[in-house]
């Protein structure tokens, strides 16, 4: 086993991680990043991204791999290891890896993320990234003049349809009840815009589309009152039943909401536990972009170093055994 210190220690590599690993490595204090399962987060699994600044089209793993670059260049230690259980309770702090090393941090910023809950679909997933989507705000413009659906029946699904309304010529929202979660407001809204058609009492039961190229033609939809089926002609559909934060290593040592998210009082990035910052899809449910991720990560960066400057030479652990 072997241990690993620094000054700025990073959890996660999306666009959050990565960014604060580029301003804390800019502000010397050679920050180390443990990338995680899944190196680049959702990025990693998108297509064409068109909502990047200065970049007219950009594939989201180049994207990424960009980041990952840039945060080496300028000084940042990445580390191909899965984080296993974090101490919080100890300065510093203490992250064990699944390799079995040990990664001590004076600061720490967690930028994990959150990963969208899908239904559970194999031809779901088949078409994840050509006509499948968990993001309006990201996929919308491709469905310009066409016909998308919407699967949920909170606020999510709600304004998701909603804005996809900017782009499409029909929006379907497919509900497995007959009543909405979403808020009274967001309802009538929803119900006065001639775009939307609900679909109540119904589930998807198949995504149906092309092969070459992929792309969504169709959905196979059941009724949740009487299991029959029918289909209905779309080309695209956008899953908006939640997200996940990827917080369960961090439960009972960090305040969080009742979802999961972490929670940064007062518009910052700093934690309920002094030192440990967080970024990102991690802490943010509203916005969930990749440029507020990064900015979230410049964020936490910066009040990584401001936290570090105002504090006494950290005590390393093993010197004080």
């Amino acid at each position: 086993m072997a241990v690993h210190h620094s000054k700025v220690l990073i959890i996660g590599s999306g666009p959050a991680g990565y960014t604060a690993a580029v301003y804390a490595a800019r502000a010397a204090l050679k920050p180390m990043l443990v990338q995680g399962l899944q190196p680049g987060g959702q990025l990693t699994i998108t297509t064409e991204v068109e909502n990047w600044p200065g970049e007219t089209t950009i594939q989201g793993p180049e994207l990424m791999q960009k980041m990952a670059e840039q945060a080496a260049h300028v000084g940042t230690t990445l580390v191909s290891d899965v984080i296993t259980s974090v101490d919080l309770s100890k300065r510093p702090f203490v992250a064990l890896g699944d390799s079995g090393d040990e990664y001590h941090g004076d600061a720490l910023i967690i930028a994990t993320g959150a990963s969208a809950r899908w239904i559970g679909l194999p031809s779901e997933t088949k078409f994840r990234g050509f006509g499948v989507s968990a993001c309006a705000t990201c996929d919308g413009f491709f469905y310009r003049g066409r016909v998308v659906a919407v699967v949920g029946g909170g606020n999510s699904a709600v304004e998701e349809a909603l804005f996809l309304t900017n782009f499409a010529s029909k929006v379907y929202l497919i509900h497995r009840r007959d009543t909405l979660r979403a808020d009274k407001t967001n309802q009538a809204r929803l119900f006065a815009n001639p775009k939307v058609e609900p679909i109540w009492n119904a589930e998807v039961g198949e995504v149906h589309g092309t092969e070459s190229p992929l792309g969504v033609t169709a959905l196979s939809l059941v009724d949740t009152r009487n299991g029959s089926s029918r289909e209905l002609a779309v080309d695209g559909l956008f899953v908006a039943i939640g997200h996940d934060p990827a917080t369960s290593l961090f439960r009972g040592q960090l305040d969080m909401d009742a979802d999961g998210y972490i929670l940064c009082p007062n518009g910052g990035t700093a934690t309920s536990v002094p030192g440990v910052f967080a970024a990102g899809d991690v802490t943010d449910k509203i916005y969930r972009q990749a440029v507020t991720s990064a900015g979230m990560g410049c964020m936490a960066a910066l009040d990584a170093e401001r936290w570090l400057a105002h504090r006494a030479a950290p005590v390393h652990a093993e010197a004080a055994e």
